[in-house]
């Protein structure tokens, strides 16, 4: 479990999160939700331990992340961030494999070049495996770079905004794939997302953690947080949620 607590961050004299108190369950898929500013990226950083917060703690399966070293806090969270460059040249296989680096150093084993292996199986990307990524598209690199994160091989993976600027297929597929990931069994990861989508949070998501003006507006399993009367007083615009087919649709007035 990731508990924050009283978790502050002030950077350039502005006060970006103020006071927040919350929990991410160890099992299943949180989205992180809330309105544009709201410091949602700022959180997932600060829990990565990227970010020192100006006061507060955030323990991560009971470990200080912020007093963590730097090779443990690699061997306890991946971190996606957003807008992650494409580096020339390099290939998909070359990429997942930096996944590994925290656990080998410069000196790969077969465990790991087993593990990269998996995790191109686990995105489908052994067909693309000898491709460079400036070839692919946007959304067989985001694959790729998710994948880099699960051959990290940690018991939690952070990602900040991965469907962005990805159509609907392709923003599905990686859901899909993030959600099964998360799923109760020996090889189970947390999965932390900050989503704008709020279909696709709706759709996957067990638990959500929303901002709102860098203050917690809740933490909670998604049925509760995600209901009309709760978004609307998030975003400050009416949103009605209903259930079709076993889902749930938001419809925003």
């Amino acid at each position: 479990m990731i508990r924050i607590s009283q978790l502050d961050l002030t950077r350039d004299g502005r006060r970006i999160l103020k006071g927040i108190d919350a929990q991410v369950p160890a099992a299943g898929l949180t989205a992180v939700i809330g309105p544009n500013g709201a410091g949602k990226s700022s959180l997932l950083h600060c829990m990565a331990g990227l970010l020192p917060p100006s006061a507060g703690t955030i323990t991560v399966d009971g470990t200080d992340i912020v007093a963590a070293r730097p090779a443990n806090r690699a061997r306890l969270i991946a971190m996606l961030p957003q807008g992650t460059p494409v580096v020339p040249r390099l290939s998909v296989a070359d990429l997942v494999a930096f996944g590994r680096w925290p656990h080998h150093r410069g000196h790969p084993s077969a465990t790991d070049h087993a593990i990269i292996r998996e995790s191109m199986i686990a995105f489908d990307l052994l067909p693309l495996a000898d491709r460079r990524l400036d070839s692919l598209s946007g959304g067989q690199r985001q694959r790729a770079f998710v994948a880099m994160a699960h051959a990290q091989s940690t018991p939690w993976l952070l990602l900040d905004e991965p469907l962005a600027a990805l159509d609907p297929k392709y923003a599905s597929d990686i859901m899909r794939r993030l959600h099964a990931m998360s799923r109760p069994g020996p090889d189970a990861r947390g999965v932390v997302v900050v989503l704008h989508d709020l279909a696709m949070a709706a759709r996957y998501a067990d638990w959500v953690v929303s901002l709102k003006d860098g203050r917690l507006f809740a933490s909670a399993p998604r049925r509760e947080a995600m209901n009309g009367a709760s978004l609307t007083a998030l975003f400050d615009t009416e949103i009605l949620v209903d259930r079709l087919n076993e889902s749930d649709v938001i419809m925003v007035r």
